[in-house]
């Protein structure tokens, strides 16, 4: 039952277009065994990031949420942190991707 050997098996999400801004987003797997879209290549420091949007990502390619992280550990963020079309409080706006 399972791999004992090797790598860890990853589990693959890929990616999906945001229906509202049409960028890629990341679909990953958590520990409770849902769905996140996060946000690619945007890794924050953690304590930079509100507790329920700071996802740390594991060894098999999962990710959960630390409490407090470590000061110098990167996140993932969500998507719609970063969505142009979703409106966020001023406090999280610096997350926003600016697009051309």
């Amino acid at each position: 039952m399972g791999l004992s050997q090797g790598e860890p098996r990853r589990m693959n999400g890929g990616q999906l277009r945001c229906p509202y801004c049409g960028l890629l987003q990341d679909r990953v797997a958590t520990l409770e065994h849902e769905w996140v879209l996060l946000e690619p290549d945007m890794t924050p420091l953690a304590h930079t990031v509100p507790t329920e949007h700071r996802w740390i990502e594991l060894s098999d390619g999962r990710v959960t949420v630390v409490c407090p992280p470590d000061p110098f550990q990167r996140c993932r963020i969500e998507h719609r942190l970063a969505c142009s079309w979703h409106r966020l409080p001023r406090a999280h706006q610096p997350f926003r991707r600016v697009t051309t």
